[in-house]
């Protein structure tokens, strides 16, 4: 015998854990097959669907239809004919009807009803399959698994592929409140939840095991949106980018997926705790994209301009600048490695840096070929100066103005970011509060039809008193009208004696007398 606490425990957490319960007996659904699903009654005692202090403790039964599988009973071995009255019904009709509350209130009535009344208020998704016997010969039954399934008996074989037909069709996956589907790894970290609560003494509590598994979850989403937001940036991103805006882009579509997929797999986010975490892991991963596309640029960049320069340093270095004329051809010789420079495609976010620090190395030797070159007055050696000091001006300038570009773009990007996270987690708010609102409703639909089932038997109990008390007035008054009647025939009699002995045809008058008496009595 096994013991009956670990057995309750059992029923709890197939409960909890199941989308579909089937409970399968034998025979026939009668009292002493309810009496057999006592587990049922303890429920209460066994589940919280609240974490609440020993003080503050309410009876939350009635929010468990929100997170309780479909009961399915399975009748094995059934011997009986589906009819109640003379009228043919279904399983499900069999089911309903084996449910229907004991009318009276004593105490044995009551202990009947209750696994009637706890069936009824927990699983309001309710189905009944009955099953011949797999085999006509008992002997064989033993054997049953060892015979092909072709040699069955036939209507076992029906009834059993309606039964998987149903289960396929309809079992749904394990959903708790709020709409949270429960998956693989979800449901062993309930599994762990649950079991650690019982051995620890304690009752087994959804809103608690929610809690961990959100926070598990949670982080867990946080994981898989920042993998796909690096991965995304990864194939779709060829640093360095042309432009900033390109990469911050390419920045905004990743992200967007990356919330969406944190969506998907996240719930119970008190606070947007998880959210904001990702917020902060995505920028630092986009910050970590803008050092590498601009470490991209600074290397591609120093390296073409190397090429491009080559022939400028070589002829610098032999002197070939250093002649009368020398200044215009060492203008020239740079302004061809700047015009070459421009047309180099894809140099990035530091093109113009790496020009500006060029730019800015040649000024010293500018200005040393600029005042050796004998060809050139003091005064054009002047305004070669002042041009080229314009010219660096002018550049710097342009640098600054790209500076000030791109940090518009970046807070542009943060802005549209914040935008994005908002849009997502209303739309998400959104849709919890729709599945908050349809369990509510249906929480609601189920207490009113339990109420409204309680006042019809109830009704119903009361018109059957009704009766009873009317049928036995009915009798009462039938008796004394009977009673009445034998003394008025009696009285009747005598005075039809006396008046036949005194008047010669007064019998058939007193016969005539008695007939309309007789039908105004009844």
């Amino acid at each position: 015998m096994g013991d009956p606490k670990n057995d309750s425990w059992i029923f709890a957490l197939a409960v909890l854990l199941s989308s579909t319960f089937v409970y399968n007996s034998m025979g026939t659904i009668n009292h002493q097959a309810l009496e057999q699903l006592h587990y049922v009654t303890e429920l209460t005692e066994l589940i919280r669907a609240k974490s609440t202090s020993q003080s503050e403790e309410v009876d939350d039964s009635d929010k468990f239809v929100s997170f309780f599988p479909d009961f399915i009973w399975i009748v094995r071995d059934f011997a009986l004919e589906l009819k109640l009255d003379g009228r043919v019904i279904t399983a499900d009709e069999y089911l309903e009807n084996a449910l229907k509350l004991i009318p009276g209130r004593s105490l044995k009535a009551q202990k009947a009803n209750l696994p009637r009344e706890c069936i009824r208020h927990f699983f309001p998704r309710r189905k009944c399959f009955v099953f011949d016997r797999p085999m006509k010969e008992k002997e064989l039954l033993v054997h049953v698994e060892e015979v092909p399934e072709d040699q069955l008996d036939h209507n076992f074989q029906v009834q059993s592929k309606e039964f998987c037909s149903y289960i396929f069709s309809n079992a749904k996956a394990k959903t708790l409140k709020e709409g949270i589907i429960v998956n693989g790894n979800r449901l062993a970290t309930l599994v762990t939840t649950y079991v650690d609560a019982i051995n620890s003494g304690a009752v087994p509590c959804l809103e608690n095991a929610v809690t961990t598994l959100a926070q598990r979850e949670n982080s867990i989403a946080v994981q898989k949106a920042a993998e796909h937001y690096s991965e995304q940036m990864a194939q779709r991103v060829r640093l360095p980018t042309a432009t900033l805006q390109e990469l911050l882009d390419e920045h905004a579509a990743c992200e967007k997926e990356a919330i969406a997929v944190f969506m998907e797999h996240s719930f119970k986010d008190e606070n947007q705790q998880f959210q904001k975490n990702l917020v902060v892991i995505i920028e630092e991963k986009k910050e970590d994209f803008l050092r590498q596309n601009e470490e991209a640029s600074l290397n591609h960049c120093q390296a073409e301009l190397n090429k491009l320069s080559e022939s400028l340093r070589e002829s610098i270095s032999r002197g070939a600048f250093s002649v009368p004329g020398g200044h215009r051809l060492y203008v020239e010789a740079r302004k061809k490695v700047e015009q070459d420079y421009e047309r180099v495609p894809r140099k990035g976010v530091k093109a113009n840096h790496v020009l500006q620090s060029f730019l800015q190395s040649q000024i010293p030797i500018e200005e040393s070929i600029l005042q050796s070159d004998k060809a050139l007055s003091d005064v054009q050696k002047a305004m070669e100066a002042e041009r080229a000091q314009k010219e660096a001006a002018e550049k710097e300038q342009e640098l600054l103005r790209q500076r000030e570009k791109e940090l518009q773009q970046v807070m542009e990007a943060q802005e549209r970011s914040y935008k994005e996270n908002m849009a997502q987690l209303r739309e998400k708010m959104e849709t919890e509060r729709e599945n908050i609102l349809r369990e509510q409703e249906q929480m609601l639909e189920h207490k009113l039809k339990i109420q409204e089932d309680m006042l019809n038997e109830g009704f119903k109990r009361k018109c059957e008193a009704m009766d009873s008390e009317i049928s036995q007035l009915q009798k009462e008054i039938q008796l004394n009208k009977d009673k009445n009647s034998s003394v008025a025939a009696r009285h009747f009699d005598g005075f039809g004696n006396v008046l036949i002995s005194v008047l010669p045809g007064a019998g058939k008058l007193f016969g005539l007398g008695m007939k309309i008496l007789s039908r105004q009595m009844k």
